[in-house]
């Protein structure tokens, strides 16, 4: 049941956004008088279809991995003369620009909408306050205390724990000093720290940039629970379930989730013994004691225990640390746009890291990792799919315009040649340009699903 649950609300998700995506590119195509003959959702064969008053078809396809927009086009093979005004290639190099950049400009737009429309309830952020600080680590090192505020990093002011974690990862693979302004509590003086890092977690998979700094924010675990277990690893063979509450830890109470990753992480092949509480379905809740030993594995260059099981966690803060913030209709929208420009940002850099080393490409991600997220989005409530949804449809508006042939970037990337020189680039080119960037998407999309494999198993 969860496979389905996963697959009906992955489809659901990629469905909406191919569907905003090509309308964007349907939408301003028809603005400027070109002829679109198909607008399909999905590949292969189709399952409905019909026809508009501009003859125009529209297909909804078997597999609603993608979708097309197929527009009158004398490339693509012979145009009748008096229907040539009404082809792609007859419009102005301007329009032709405005009809590939609307695809992308209109998950961008998706994106906006759906923050708006969260953003109307209003928005709740942690003040960075410091809650821990891990004994040994670089923070402590560093002269980081608890009750410490956080308030600029590299001369950017930070306003939330969030805020912190962009701030800290465009430092991922950097050399040298990251700066921090803190302040102590009831104090307006400021204090500059600093950490030294070389090539900082370059190499690491899911980088965690608090929990490689040692900080942590003042919070109060009230539940931890066994969101997943897979049925190879050691805590589903020693009698873990989806939906346990882990209360202790070798008879000790659990107090934090870096506290049970850590105890689990240093008993690599060693017998431990988990308390839990397990509420099955028409019975009272049994407490029970299951031994487990936590296998072997190689995790960022260092061998640690693993149960593999997926934790699912609920801290509550000091209420006096949570800031909230209201809007209405209309200022909610430019804080929309803002969430929508500074996730983008955020995907823009991610890619250049990826690009020149700063990031791990273990860290890319494919299908598998997709599907597993939208699942868990859906599940965890509507507002968490939701804005699953926005930040998937800015990632695919960002990859959409990178400047790879075969993409809407690639075909942007011709055009701004052809206003440069005056003249379009020969077919020939474009169609190598095509085959190279055809063979990349496939190199990548072959890699990312190799490390969604390698995560699973």
């Amino acid at each position: 049941m969860d496979i389905l649950v996963t697959i009906f609300y992955t489809l659901l998700a990629l469905g909406v956004l191919v569907t905003f995506h090509e309308f964007g590119h349907f939408w301003v195509a028809r603005r400027c008088g070109v002829r679109v003959e198909q607008f399909s959702i999905g590949f292969g064969t189709p399952l409905y279809k019909w026809r508009d008053k501009h003859d125009t078809e529209f297909i909804l396809a078997a597999l609603p991995l993608g979708g097309y927009v197929k527009m009158l086009d004398e490339r693509s093979g012979d145009v009748l003369p008096e229907d040539i005004p009404y082809s792609f290639t007859a419009k102005k190099l301007w329009q032709r620009m405005a009809i590939v950049a609307a695809g992308p400009l209109a998950n961008f737009l998706l994106a906006t909408v759906i923050f708006w429309s969260i953003f109307l309830g209003g928005e709740r952020g942690l003040a960075p306050v410091i809650g821990d600080v891990k004994a040994g680590s670089m923070a402590e090192q560093a002269g980081f205390e608890r009750d410490m505020e956080v308030v600029a990093v590299g001369g950017q002011s930070v306003d939330s724990w969030a805020d912190l974690s962009r701030r800290l990862f465009d430092y991922i693979g950097h050399d040298g000093n990251i700066p921090f302004t803190v302040a102590y509590p009831d104090s307006n003086i400021r204090y500059d720290l600093g950490i030294s890092v070389q090539d900082w977690l370059a190499d690491v998979e899911e980088p965690s940039v608090l929990r490689a700094l040692g900080l942590a924010p003042p919070s109060v675990l009230k539940e931890l629970g066994v969101a997943d277990a897979s049925e190879d690893g050691a805590g589903f063979e020693a009698g873990l379930r989806s939906g346990d509450r882990l209360t202790a830890f070798n008879g000790l109470p659990i107090s934090s989730v870096d506290q049970f990753i850590q105890s689990v992480s240093g008993s690599a092949e060693q017998e431990v013994v988990l308390t839990v509480e397990r509420v099955e379905e028409g019975a009272q809740s049994q407490i029970l004691d299951i031994y487990a030993k936590p296998r072997l594995v190689t995790r960022s260059g260092e061998q640690v225990g693993q149960l593999g099981i997926q934790l699912s966690s609920r801290v509550e803060y000091p209420d006096d640390l949570v800031r909230t913030i209201s809007y209405n209709a209309f200022t909610a929208l430019p804080r929309g746009i803002e969430e929508t420009f500074s996730t983008s940002v955020f995907v823009f850099k991610s890619i250049g890291k990826l690009v020149v080393g700063d990031l791990s490409p273990k860290n890319l991600s494919g299908p598998i990792s997709i599907a597993k997220v939208a699942g868990q989005s859906a599940r965890s409530g509507f507002d968490n799919f939701i804005r699953f949804i926005a930040i998937l449809s800015i990632m695919l508006g960002v990859m959409n315009l990178l400047p790879i042939p075969i993409l809407d970037g690639g075909h942007l990337l011709f055009m701004v040649v052809e206003l440069i020189k005056g003249s379009p680039v020969s077919e020939r080119i474009q169609l190598l340009g095509y085959k190279a960037g055809l063979t990349m998407l496939i190199g990548l999309m072959v890699f990312a699903t190799f490390n969604d494999l390698m995560r699973t198993f």
